[in-house]
């Protein structure tokens, strides 16, 4: 059976439409369950809001898949607890899941890739999660795999299975033993300089982030997300996203070439995490070590300043 696709939606109308169109283009979304959360809009009666619902409401996405489902929010969760919340409504009654975000226009194949690792690498202890999505990289001319892996999620659009997902702790209860520990901040940051400052800010209140949290319960189990040589998701939110990230030109980091076509691809359990793809994937969230040293002591003090 094919896991279900859940697509979490708030007020972009334009992105929803395109997510929606190319996952409807997909050759498995007539065997495929989609499950619609939209969010509440923060003011009553937000036009905003109300253009979305109507669009996922409209009867022509039927026909598009094997069943839609639409859950609405009276009131607005926010992102991290609409993902939450969502995620363990769906992935309790089917054990898997896809989750895709409202701003990600996916290839042709990416439901078939994604239900494909998701079956391949259920039983493989090493694997936490799958992404649907690669940053540009230029890979080892002898790298021979059409997969990779990372150990570092990818909030865009994802999979992963119950047992894996009821791994986290949404609390994080051991924040402070790892706030004071350099060797193990040193550790969860060899996947992106910004990952510890960003876990002092979902523990101080300053962010509220699901995808912080996903991850740092990955690294506590020493776990991995597989991701495809070739991306199967192009992100569209950057001109209106509120987690955005741009190089010195303005340019959007993450907005990468999607093909258009399906691409053969097999899957393998020889995996192991090439230095060279890593040094690369990293670059793309590293943050010097003056701004990293400055960012953590001033979170230290705020955290003191609010005692």
């Amino acid at each position: 059976m094919n896991a279900p696709v859940v697509l979490f939606v708030y007020n972009r109308v334009d992105n929803v439409e395109k997510t929606l169109s190319a996952l409807a283009g997909n050759k498995l979304a007539k065997e495929s369950e989609l499950f619609i959360f939209s969010d509440g809009p923060k003011i009553k009666n937000d036009k905003k809001v109300l253009d979305v619902r109507k669009l996922i409401h409209d009867e022509k996405w039927n026909s598009h898949f094997k069943k839609v489902t639409i859950v609405e929010s009276e009131k607005n969760q926010g992102l991290a607890n609409s993902i939450i919340v969502g995620v363990d409504t769906i992935i309790n009654k089917f054990g898997k899941i896809i989750v895709i975000e409202d701003d990600c226009v996916s290839s042709p194949d990416f439901l078939s890739f994604m239900n494909d690792c998701l079956n391949y690498y259920e039983n493989d202890s090493e694997i936490w999660s799958i992404g649907g999505y690669s940053v540009d990289i230029d890979f080892p001319d002898d790298y021979k795999y059409d997969v990779y892996l990372m150990g570092r999620t990818c909030s865009y659009a994802w999979a992963t299975w119950i047992d894996r997902w009821q791994k986290v702790d949404w609390d994080v209860s051991d924040y402070l033993q790892f706030k004071f520990n350099f060797k193990k901040r040193h550790e969860f940051n060899r996947y992106g300089m910004d990952r510890s400052k960003m876990l002092d800010e979902q523990q101080l209140g300053m962010k509220n982030s699901w995808a912080i949290r996903f991850c740092y319960a990955m690294f506590r189990n020493n776990m991995f997300t597989v991701y495809p040589v070739i991306t199967r998701i192009r992100n569209i939110g950057y001109s209106e996203g509120t987690h955005i990230t741009k190089n010195s030109t303005g340019t959007e980091l993450f907005d990468v070439k999607l093909s258009e076509g399906n691409n053969p691809y097999e899957l393998t359990h020889n995996l192991a995490v090439d230095r060279e793809i890593r040094r690369q994937f990293v670059n793309y969230f590293r943050r010097s070590k003056i701004k990293l040293l400055i960012a953590y002591v001033s979170n230290v003090l705020l955290k003191i300043k609010r005692k």
